[in-house]
């Protein structure tokens, strides 16, 4: 299924006229006329977005991205309003909004901020396959290599590692072998940024 961008907007008019353009460019729509609507529906799990009204019968549209956040849903959101409220955009963009636009939309605003956020719910997602795929590789390392992974990213060399851990320095180089063959890094570096993207520590275990 393609990338689905999300309406959420109490005027039936605003969602059909939204809903018309975004689909006019190959873009699958879904609208609802409520925050619950939305969290009431089940959602393909594909890349998109969400255009939401900041202001909204009941639930706000901020009060609704703060809940987005606490439910664990990271669709980009991009709001629309009828106002030009600057505190209010202010506080939708710090709290992670990636665009506030004021009515009449502009056609042409409004699709570059819906490619917009469909391409950073895209990254996001690569970015969390590539976690996970890095975290199945470091969970298939024995607690040796682990030990060994993580004295290597803090900056040592073999000799030092030999004695942190008691091993000779020829059974070292066998298990950061191991280390770099089953977590596929091709250099140091690159198992550096293996380490960064997992969020293992790269200090080095005599400094507290």
């Amino acid at each position: 299924m393609k990338e689905i961008v999300y309406i959420i907007d109490d005027d039936a008019s605003v969602r059909e006229g939204l809903g018309d353009l975004l689909r006019s460019v190959g873009l699958e729509v879904l609208t609802f006329a409520s925050s619950q609507e939305f969290l009431d529906s089940t959602r393909p799990d594909v890349p998109g977005c969400i255009i939401l009204d900041v202001r909204l019968p009941g639930r706000s549209g901020l009060e609704f991205q703060s809940m987005l956040t606490s439910l664990g849903i990271e669709l980009p959101v991009i709001f629309i309003s009828a106002h030009s409220d600057i505190p209010i955009s202010v506080r939708a963009m710090k709290a992670g909004a990636i665009e506030f636009l004021t009515k009449p939309l502009r056609e042409q605003e409004l699709l570059d901020a819906a490619y917009a956020g469909i391409e950073r719910d895209c990254a996001r997602r690569q970015e969390v396959a590539l976690i996970a795929e890095l975290r199945s590789r470091y969970d298939s390392l024995t607690p040796r290599e682990r030990e060994i992974m993580n004295l290597v990213v803090a900056g040592s060399v073999n000799k030092q590692i030999a004695a942190q851990v008691g091993l000779s320095e020829v059974t070292v180089k066998v298990h950061r072998g191991h280390v770099m063959q089953k977590m596929q890094a091709r250099s140091l570096v690159d198992l550096v940024r293996m380490a960064d993207g997992l969020g293992l520590s790269r200090k080095p275990p005599w400094v507290r």
